[in-house]
């Protein structure tokens, strides 16, 4: 009796420490809430005023029979503020900062916009917002499952996230849906259209009643780009880009997949790419990902690697492939995460000018967001 009445306050003090490691680590948590100065519903000038940004740090080793490469190095800083006016109203603005040559240390702009929306079926955006399309480009770099975006999305999304236009998007009856029209200009404040624009177009359903899933959105994206030779350009030298993304859950199993294809002029041929990115959640705290992607050109020098193998090669190939495996560890869900991923990259280049590529990586960083 005496061991038995033991071993059960053996059990029950194992209970109190799991409980007290959790209250520890939802008090820490609850640190992103001072982000929040003001919050008051019912004043009807000022709803919410709160200071919002990103920190990531990262350290990547690659070595590839091109040659080698390491860094240490933030890897993005951004600092700002969003609130909500006159109940139907946000204003956010946010600036990039460089911590890494801070002479200066601001950079640029990245989403400064005002917003209406009265419901989640209407949201109107006028301003410098992000541009949404592609599985990766659609994904904000706070809630990324991979370290860095997809070699399909570093080819046939833009190399800049936020644009100046308009933009009205929302949701109804298990459709989604994103319309604008951006600048093209290429500046660190606000574009002009003088570089060009272009119009995107998203349109996506869930199919997760009808695939018994948790979640199962296809999307459709497309892009015209219109640019005038003029100016810089953010944009990638393709006049149109198409998108299929599909997006699947199943409890604690994930899907996301990317079929792509990038129409390009002067020098870029056209491009085709497919990505494959499955998941699982071990824990709350624990998730494994892996993905796999292949980006073919029509022609010659048509396809760029991805950013830490472009540091060993500086030219372009025909055809690459891509294989990734990381594990995320969620302290504070996207709030505050560490990532790390291996992954092999293979690359020919039938131009042999300096694209051709073959070895390993591996990169690990912290994401913190408020």
């Amino acid at each position: 009796m005496a061991l038995g009445g033991t071993s059960a306050s053996a059990g029950d003090g194992g209970k109190v420490v799991d409980t007290l490691l959790e209250a520890d680590q939802a008090s820490f948590c609850d640190l992103f809430d001072l982000a929040t100065l003001y919050e008051n519903k019912e004043n009807p000038f000022i709803q919410k005023f709160a200071l919002s940004g990103r920190l990531q740090a990262d350290a990547a080793f690659f070595d590839a029979n091109q040659g080698d490469y390491d860094s240490l190095h933030w890897r993005r800083f951004r600092f700002g503020f969003k609130t909500k006016l006159f109940q139907d109203f946000t204003l956010h603005s946010e600036a990039d900062l460089d911590l890494n040559d801070p002479d200066p240390l601001y950079h640029k702009l990245t989403d400064t916009y005002l917003e209406w929306s009265k419901s989640e079926e209407l949201e109107v955006k006028i301003g410098k917002q992000g541009a949404s399309f592609t599985a990766d480009g659609a994904t904000s770099s706070k809630k990324l499952i991979r370290l860095e975006r997809s070699l399909l999305s570093n080819n046939l999304w833009f190399p800049e996230e936020y644009f100046t236009g308009i933009s009205a998007s929302g949701e109804k009856n298990n459709w989604i849906y994103n319309i604008g029209i951006f600048s093209s200009d290429g500046g660190p404040e606000f574009g002009d259209f003088e570089s060009g624009f272009f119009g995107l177009l998203s349109i996506g359903y869930d199919f997760a009643d009808a695939f018994g899933l948790d979640k199962a959105v296809i999307r459709g994206d497309y892009v015209n780009n219109n640019p005038t030779g003029e100016g810089d350009l953010n944009t990638r030298p393709l006049y149109q880009v198409g998108s299929l993304v599909g997006h699947f859950e199943s409890g604690k199993l994930g899907l996301i997949t990317d079929i792509a294809a990038g129409e390009g002029y002067g020098t870029q041929p056209n491009l085709f790419a497919v990505a494959i990115m499955p998941y699982y959640d071990v824990t709350d705290q624990i998730q494994l990902v892996a993905s796999y992607n292949y980006v073919n050109s029509a022609g010659g020098n048509g396809v760029r690697l991805d950013r830490y193998e472009s540091r060993i090669v500086g030219g372009k190939a025909d055809e690459a492939h891509e294989f990734y495996a990381g594990v995320n560890y969620y302290l504070c869900g996207h709030n505050l995460k560490w990532q790390t991923g291996v992954e092999y990259t293979t690359a020919s280049d039938s131009a042999n000018d300096g694209g051709a590529y073959d070895g390993w990586g591996v990169s690990s960083g912290i994401r913190i967001s408020w």
